[in-house]
């Protein structure tokens, strides 16, 4: 049993306070970069700042989502990570669609299983550092055919070496249906996390997901400009009380200038340790629920998803 970090494996316990989902340093194509630039998180004193904020807070552990499709580069992962002093995760596979590369649209899928298991047991660009988790993703109400064809070549990636899946839903739709594809593949929906699934508030939708096994991600917490905070609140404590609190899962996606303290911005990686937590379990006991529940969505629960299987 062991988590797969940049600098080489780990005990799960080791892991600390976990944000499932963040990026540290992204590239996006240009045409993202020209449309919205700020999406760029190429500064890597600010992300080294904002990585430090997050360890003094209590953090330990980020999984970077960067995929290879919007500008992820190892190197520059292993310094901040060392100049923080936390542990990174980093990820292969792809995003969605609409990132890929055009050679993942030509290429085989025997390809891509190879070049996913390469950087799972291998490395990652030439040097010793080995992807920890597989990225598939899919677009708006819809799955393409690159997209499956991606989404089958990681689940027989995970097959092969155990390493957890990531998926990005497109404001939370398509999972169910992902995970259909994966389950025909074999795969072990209990290794599988589906993110961005608070975009999209539906607590029956959520059940659904965690009966096949997969993990809640709760990445939108202080994004008010999609739902308050009160009503991903409601649905925590809801799946909670439904049986589901292993399977629940919080980060912050903050992958905007415009999110992150250090790039002039905010609330930064300290909100959902300084703010969102401590709101969390205050509501648990006002629900008259063990407030200690909640520490498992930051800890117990990333080191579970994350361990290779």
């Amino acid at each position: 049993m062991y988590v797969r970090t940049i600098f080489g494996r780990k005990k799960p316990e080791e892991l600390g306070i976990t944000y499932i989902h963040e990026h540290l340093y992204t590239n996006p194509p240009r045409w993202v970069k020209e449309q919205d630039p700020d999406l760029i998180l190429d500064d890597i004193l600010c992300s080294i700042r904002e990585a430090k904020t997050f360890k003094k807070a209590g953090g330990k552990t980020i999984v970077d989502m960067t995929a290879v499709d919007y500008g992820r580069n190892i190197e520059i992962l292993r310094s901040i990570a060392k100049a923080a002093e936390i542990n990174v995760i980093a990820a292969t596979g792809f995003n969605k669609g609409l990132f890929f590369d055009k050679w993942v649209y030509e290429a085989e899928e025997k390809d891509l299983i190879e070049w996913m298991i390469t950087e799972i047991t291998e490395g990652i660009e030439a040097t010793d550092s080995k992807a920890g988790i597989i990225k598939v993703g899919s677009g708006y109400n819809k799955i393409s055919h690159v997209e499956e064809k991606v989404i089958r070549a990681a689940s027989k990636a995970h097959l092969e070496t155990g390493a957890p899946i990531g998926a990005h839903t497109e404001a939370g739709t398509m999972a169910l249906e992902q995970l259909e594809i994966m389950e025909k593949e074999g795969v072990d929906l209990n290794k599988v996390i589906i993110a961005h699934a608070d975009r999209n508030i539906d607590l029956w939708y959520f059940k659904q997901i965690a009966k096949k096994g997969a993990y809640i991600e709760f990445d939108g917490p202080s994004k008010i400009k999609y739902y308050p905070d009160s009503m991903r609140v409601d649905a925590i404590i809801k799946l909670v009380k439904a049986g589901y609190e292993d399977k629940i899962l919080i980060s912050g996606d903050m992958a905007r200038k415009s999110y992150l303290e250090a790039y002039g911005g905010g609330p930064g990686f300290r909100f959902i340790i300084q703010k969102f937590i401590p709101r969390l379990k205050m509501q648990f006991d006002e629900e008259g629920l063990n407030p200690d529940i909640v520490d498992k969505f930051i800890t117990l629960n990333p080191q579970c998803a994350l361990t290779f299987k």
